[in-house]
């Protein structure tokens, strides 16, 4: 079943100079596959990928694109190969830093292609209202190991707390879903993704990138509602139908209008998910 890219929860990377990777409709698995043009193909392999991913027939599923960053040299080539593409949901722009970078993207791309901006670097974590803001921009995303890489910040998850807040508080007051979260380097360690992924939804982030196919059906599972969260859901709309608009106290809680609508949240997704 094919998600919605506003709900999509696990994002995978898949090399663009392999296509026996490539995504077919025969294939479920992640929510979102992105070809990637940038961190997983060797320079000298840039063409090739390039080439695998406009040839007819190659791609018969819908994908997004990460394509290389704005001051790289290969971003225009890039551009032009995917443009083309009639099964493209989107382009990743990474290494995101000033809202002209997703606004010049954005132009060389058919009309209303949305670009999910990759937060990465110091710069682009302190410009990121500017880059939500922007029109073509999708959603944000966390660029971790970049980031990380950068700024020297260690694994205590206090380092974190501002960049992480930072993007979530940028990407609702311009309007966007909730960020994706970078990925769990861990190609072994199926626990520590599902642990990183659930802390990663409670503090607001809506989705996570995937190295491995592994790791998208605990991403999926982490980022999705509960079956105990859809019950009280259910709950609440049951109680507030009588209420004529006031507060109902539901399993001990008071439910005001925020709670209501945050049940009818959670309803609507869970829908979403289930077609």
């Amino acid at each position: 079943m094919a998600i919605a890219p506003r709900h999509a929860r696990s994002w995978l990377f898949t090399p663009a100079d392999r296509p026996d990777r490539y995504p077919r409709r025969d294939r479920p698995g992640a929510d979102a596959v992105v070809l990637d043009l940038e961190d997983a193909v060797a320079p000298g392999r840039k063409a090739l990928a390039r080439h695998h991913l406009t040839r007819p027939g190659a791609v018969d599923a819908p994908v997004w694109v990460r394509i290389n960053d704005r001051t790289s040299e290969h971003w225009r080539d890039d551009l032009e190969a995917v443009a083309g593409l009639p099964a493209l949901d989107g382009v990743m722009l990474p290494k995101a830093e000033h809202a002209e970078h997703v606004a010049s993207t954005a132009a060389l791309l058919p009309a209303g292609t949305p670009v999910l901006a990759l937060v990465e670097t110091s710069l682009g974590m302190e410009n990121a209202f500017a880059i939500a803001r922007e029109r073509a921009t999708f959603a944000l995303a966390f660029g971790v190991a970049d980031f990380r890489r950068e700024t020297g910040l260690g694994d205590a998850p206090e380092a974190w707390a501002y960049c992480r807040t930072r993007l979530v508080i940028a990407s609702r007051a311009a309007g966007l879903r909730g960020p994706v979260d970078g990925p769990a380097m861990q190609l072994d360690d199926i626990a520590a993704v599902r642990a990183e992924a659930y802390a990663s939804r409670a503090g607001g982030f809506t989705g996570k990138l995937c190295i491995h196919p592994a790791q998208t059906a605990v991403v999926n599972a982490a980022y999705s509602p509960a079956p105990e969260h859809i019950a009280w859901a259910r709950r609440v709309l049951e109680k507030a139908a009588h209420s004529e608009g006031a507060a109902v106290r539901v399993d001990g809680e008071m439910i005001d209008r925020p709670r209501l609508d945050h049940a009818r949240d959670l309803l609507e997704f869970a829908a979403a998910l289930d077609g």
